[in-house]
C-alpha cells in the first residue's frame, strides 16, 4: 500500500490493526465456554477457573502499562510479535495445565501478558500516531468493532473446536491461530521506529505525563469508569453460559448470546466511535453505562427464556466495548497522542481491576451462595455510578505553559 516516508496509511493501519484486534479479543471473549468443560474434567470449582481469569485481566491491566510504555518509545511492531508468542504459548499451556496454580499461571498470567501486547492500548497507540484527529474517534471505532466481530466470529467457532476437538486440543488449534498476528504486524511497522527513533515529537518525559494525567481530574473519572465497564462485562461473559445452563438453557444458547453481544457490539462500537466525532465523548459514556444498567435489570426482571437471552444480547451486544473508542478518544483529544498507548494502558488497567473483581467475585460468590444473583445486583449499581462520574469530564485539550522536557 501506498504511504509517505513518515506514516502509514489509514486503510493499512485499519486492515492489520481489526485483524489483530479481531484475533486477540475473539478469542479470549469465548473463555467462558471452557468453564464447565474444564472445572468438569479436572475436578476443580468454579472458583478455581473464575481466579485464573481474574489474574489474567489483572495481569492484562498491569502489563498492557508497560506495553504501552514500550510501544510509545519502540513502535507497536516489536511488541505485537511478542504478545502473538505469548498467546500461543499460554493457550498451549492452557490446555496441559494439570492443577490450578499452574492453570492460573498460563490462562491467567501468560496470557494476560499476551493479550497487554496485542490489543487496544498498542493498536491505539498506532491510530493516534497515524489518523488524523478529525477522524480519529471514528478510527478507534473500527478498531473496536473489529474486536467484536471477533467475538461474533470466534465464540461459535470456540463451542464447534470444543465439541469436535475436545476442549484441551481446541485450545491447542486457538494457539495456531494466534500466530496469525505475527504477519499482520508488519502492517503497522512504523517507519519512524524502523531502527529505534522516536517517532512522534514529546515535550514531556514519562514521568511528568504521568503527574499530569494523574492529577487531572477528568482522568482520574474516565479511570472510574472504565472501571465499571471491565467488571460487567467480563462478568457477564466468563459466567453468563454457566448462569443460563443453572437456569435449564442449553449450552447453544448461550454460545448464540456471546455471539450475538459481539455481533451488536460491531454496530455499537462502530456507532459510538462515530458519535464522538460529532457530540460530547462524555455524554455518550453517561448513556453507555446507564443504559446497561437498565438492561442487565429488565433481564433479571423478565422471565427468562432463549429469546429473553436474545434480547439481553443484543442490546448489551450494542453497548459492550462502545465504551472504548470514547474512552481513549477522550484521553488523545486531552493529553495529546504522544504518551497515549501508556496513558491508555493506565486507563484500561482500572478497567481490568473491575474485570478481576466482577469475574473472580462471581466465581466466588457463586461457591458461596449458590447464585449469582449478588454479583447481577452489583453490576446494576455500578452502572448508575459510571453513568453519573462521567458526566463531569473535560474533553478541552489540556494547556502546557511550555515543554517540560526531553523525550524518555
Amino acid at each position: 500500500m501506498t504511504q509517505d516516508t513518515s506514516k502509514l496509511s489509514m486503510s493499512q493501519v485499519l486492515l492489520c490493526g481489526a485483524i489483530i484486534v479481531t484475533l486477540s479479543m475473539g478469542i479470549r471473549h469465548g473463555f467462558g465456554l471452557w468453564l464447565q468443560p474444564v472445572t468438569q474434567s479436572q475436578g476443580w470449582s468454579r472458583e478455581n477457573f473464575a481466579f485464573a481469569l481474574a489474574i489474567q485481566n489483572l495481569t492484562w491491566g498491569v502489563a498492557g502499562i508497560f506495553a504501552g510504555m514500550v510501544a510509545d518509545k519502540f513502535g507497536a511492531f516489536k511488541v505485537l510479535i511478542g504478545g502473538s508468542l505469548l498467546y500461543a504459548a499460554g493457550l498451549f499451556g492452557m490446555a496441559h495445565a494439570d492443577t490450578p496454580t499452574l492453570f492460573a499461571l498460563t490462562a491467567g498470567v501468560i496470557i494476560g501478558v499476551a493479550q497487554a501486547g496485542t490489543t487496544y492500548a498498542v493498536v491505539y497507540g498506532v491510530i493516534g500516531r497515524n489518523v488524523s484527529l478529525e477522524k480519529r474517534s471514528w478510527a478507534m471505532g473500527v478498531a473496536a468493532a473489529a474486536g467484536s466481530f471477533g467475538q461474533f466470529l470466534m465464540v461459535p467457532t470456540e463451542g464447534f473446536l470444543i465439541s469436535s476437538l475436545g476442549w484441551q486440543n481446541a485450545l491447542v488449534a486457538l494457539g495456531g491461530a494466534a500466530l496469525l498476528i505475527i504477519p499482520l504486524a508488519w502492517g503497522l511497522r512504523e517507519p519512524g521506529f524502523a531502527k529505534g527513533a522516536v517517532q512522534v515529537v514529546r515535550d514531556q518525559t514519562i514521568w511528568q505525563a504521568l503527574k499530569e494525567a494523574f492529577k487531572y481530574p477528568s482522568f482520574q473519572l474516565l479511570m472510574a469508569g472504565y472501571f465499571v465497564c471491565g467488571f460487567q462485562v467480563v462478568f457477564i461473559g466468563v459466567h453468563m453460559p454457566s448462569y443460563l445452563k443453572d437456569k435449564g438453557l442449553s449450552p447453544q444458547v448461550a454460545s448464540y448470546a456471546l455471539a450475538l453481544i459481539g455481533l451488536f457490539n460491531v454496530f455499537g462500537t462502530y456507532i459510538a466511535g462515530s458519535l464522538g466525532q460529532r457530540m460530547p465523548k462524555k455524554n455518550i459514556l453517561a448513556f453507555i453505562y446507564f443504559a446497561r444498567a437498565v438492561a442487565i435489570a429488565v433481564f433479571l426482571i423478565a422471565p427468562l427464556t432463549p429469546m429473553s437471552v436474545y434480547i439481553f444480547s443484543a442490546v448489551m451486544g450494542l453497548l459492550w466495548l462502545s465504551t472504548v473508542p470514547p474512552t481513549n478518544a477522550t484521553v488523545a483529544q486531552i493529553f495529546g497522542v504522544a504518551h497515549l498507548s501508556m496513558l491508555g494502558g493506565f486507563v484500561f488497567f482500572s478497567h481490568q481491576i473491575g474485570s478481576f473483581m466482577g469475574v473472580w467475585l462471581g466465581g466466588y460468590l457463586y461457591d458461596k451462595t449458590g447464585s449469582y444473583d449478588v454479583v447481577w445486583y452489583i453490576a446494576i449499581a455500578l452502572g448508575v455510578m459510571a453513568a453519573l462520574v462521567n458526566l463531569p469530564v473535560k474533553e478541552a485539550g489540556i494547556e502546557r505553559a511550555k515543554p517540560q522536557g526531553a523525550a524518555a
